[in-house]
């Protein structure tokens, strides 16, 4: 499977977005990619309040990106703001694909290091498996990557690769945080784990979680394939998807893990 990482830095403005998930999706089209994935809130960035720029999931931004994947041909995973009709929002992942669609809603919500994502965010509550060019893929979102029980649920559901778009917030530890964990989540569930991150914006200070970079790449048992820097790029990467059943005879953590507890 090839797929493509578009590490990018989103502005406040949903229309200038949608003209970078353009740009980037048929670069990766022409790369060969059958999957791109984007970071959590593509559609626009933390700096502003979301709530004022959610839109129906069948408004105008979702649909811009559904045609986008029409046009390049390719399965596009990217985030975005749903309105509910209520004064919260949805965090949520669209999968905008010729021949099938999928939403995943941010389970685990940011309410840590002083900021508290649910004041504006409505948590969801269902794991999310979809298929893309023939291969089982979880769905997860940035803090998500925190919870092992998530990923190892989207194993068990048949997952063989799990995206993790992401807005990281910055911090002392946080990088290493952020590699660690998805090398985690990667051993855990015995999947490839696609965690794409927005690109380190400049002249940011503050801990409101809008990107340190460094999407990388894991495979089944834990080996970094590839990690971008701090700046905005799009990068392919071919995964084997032989190495997951073969890991996961060597290593069988998922056979093997007991329950505990009534």
């Amino acid at each position: 499977m090839r797929i493509a990482l578009a590490q990018l830095t989103s502005s406040v403005e949903p229309s200038e977005n949608l003209e970078l998930v353009r740009d980037h999706t048929a670069r990766a089209a022409e790369a060969g990619a059958e999957l791109v994935v984007f970071p959590e809130a593509t559609m626009c960035s933390f700096a502003r309040s979301v709530a004022e720029i959610a839109q129906p999931w069948d408004g105008p931004w979702a649909n811009g990106v559904r045609e986008i994947a029409r046009t390049a041909g390719i399965t596009v995973i990217v985030g975005m703001f749903a309105a509910t009709g209520t004064e919260q929002v949805t965090n949520s992942l669209l999968v905008a694909d010729p021949g099938v669609e999928a939403r995943y809603d941010k389970i685990h919500l940011f309410d840590a290091l002083g900021y508290r994502e649910s004041d504006v965010i409505a948590a969801g509550d269902q794991p999310v498996v979809v298929e893309v060019a023939g291969v089982k893929v979880g769905l997860a979102t940035c803090y998500d990557i925190r919870f092992p029980s998530l990923f190892t649920q989207l194993a068990r559901s048949g997952a063989e690769v799990i995206v993790v778009p992401a807005s990281w917030a910055p911090g002392p530890g946080k990088l290493h945080q952020w590699r660690t964990l998805a090398t985690a989540r990667a051993m855990d569930s015995i999947c490839f784990v696609v965690a794409c991150d927005q690109a380190r914006p400049e002249g940011v200070e503050d801990t409101r979680p809008t990107g340190v970079g460094h999407s990388l790449v894991v495979d089944p048992l834990g080996t970094v394939l590839t990690e971008l820097g701090d700046e905005p790029e799009l990068v392919v990467v071919d995964l084997d998807l032989t190495q997951v059943a073969a890991a996961r005879q060597a290593i069988p953590v998922l056979r093997n893990a007991r329950s505990f507890g009534g």
